[in-house]
């Protein structure tokens, strides 16, 4: 190799770090774009899906408990999209759609894990033998 072919060689191997270590890609796949305001907007809505479900449950708003732990839930669903969009950058674009096939297997797997811990609790708590007080003085 000639000293001018190396020089270019090295400017090459320049250029293509440059790209990768500050996330410029000439096919716009990559690292996402990511700015103060997009964290600061994640960070305010994650505030606010934290506040409100606290106070639903703190301040006894609704009658029934069983509507406050859907409305719960359902703020814990949106903050988790929230923390997948904002901090993650998940979407069906990155990785080629990897990540979405990744994203659907997690949450499958945390469905059935979640439901059959429930359903387990739930069918321990009804089939338990009640105690009365004097059992419970008897216990070791």
């Amino acid at each position: 190799m000639s000293a001018a072919s190396d020089t270019h060689h090295d400017d090459h191997d320049h250029a293509v770090d440059h790209r990768i270590v500050h996330g410029h890609d000439d096919h716009g796949e990559g690292m996402p774009h990511v700015t103060f305001k997009g964290y600061m907007t994640g960070f305010i809505l994650s505030v606010i899906l934290t506040a409100i479900p606290f106070w639903l449950v703190m301040g006894r708003v609704l009658p029934s408990a069983k509507v406050t732990i859907f409305i719960v839930l359902a703020f814990a669903v949106v903050q988790m999209l929230v923390h997948m969009v904002y901090f993650l950058h998940l979407d069906t674009r990155s990785e080629g759609g990897w990540n979405m096939l990744a994203l659907i297997f997690t949450l499958v797997l945390v469905v059935i894990t979640l439901s059959g811990s429930l359903w387990v609790m739930y069918h321990m708590n009804v089939n338990m033998m009640p105690m009365t007080a004097q059992d419970m003085r008897n216990m070791p």
